[in-house]
C-alpha cells in the first residue's frame, strides 16, 4: 500500500498463517533455544502444558503478514522502532494466526517533509480470536517533497 492510502483509524487485516511444530522448533533451535520452545516432552510437563513458539518468532510471523499485505510495493524503507511489544498468550503448533493493523498516526514529518510517518498497532490473534501479540510500530516512508 502506498503512504497516501493510509488514514487514522483504518483497520487492515492479513492472514491466515498456520504455525507448524517443525517451524517452531527450527526457529527456536537457532534463535531462542529455551526448553519450552525446543523440547516437546519437557514442555508438555511445563507451565504452558506444551510446546510454544518464541515471542520473537511470533513477531517474525506478524512482520511477514504485514509485508505481504501492507508494506510490499510501498515507499516504506525503515522503522525507528517499537513503542512496546507484548505476548499476552502463547502461540502453539497448529494455531492459525491473523493480523490486525490499526493506523494510529499518519503524517508527514515536520522536520523532513520527504518522510511519511505511520504509527500503527499490530495485533495478532489465533483461531479463537485470543490475542497472542500486541505491539505499536512506527514505519517511515520515502515521499516526494511537497
Amino acid at each position: 500500500m502506498k503512504f497516501a492510502e493510509f488514514h487514522v483509524g483504518q483497520v487492515i487485516e492479513a492472514g491466515p498463517y498456520e504455525v507448524r511444530e517443525r517451524e517452531i522448533l527450527a526457529f527456536a533451535r537457532q534463535w531462542d533455544p529455551q526448553w519450552f520452545h525446543v523440547d516437546p516432552e519437557a514442555a508438555a510437563n511445563g507451565r504452558f502444558g506444551g510446546l510454544i513458539a518464541s515471542g520473537w518468532h511470533t513477531c517474525g510471523i506478524a512482520m511477514r503478514l504485514a509485508v505481504d499485505r501492507v508494506l510490499a510495493g510501498s515507499e516504506s524503507f525503515a522503522s525507528p522502532g517499537l513503542a512496546y511489544v507484548r505476548w499476552p498468550h502463547p502461540v502453539r503448533p497448529g494455531d492459525t494466526l491473523r493480523l490486525r493493523i490499526t493506523v494510529v498516526e499518519h503524517r508527514r514529518s515536520t522536520a523532513r517533509p520527504d518522510l511519511g510517518v505511520l504509527r500503527a498497532r499490530w495485533q495478532l490473534f489465533n483461531g479463537e480470536m485470543t490475542e497472542v501479540l500486541d505491539l505499536e510500530a512506527t514505519s517511515l516512508f520515502a515521499l516526494a517533497p511537497d
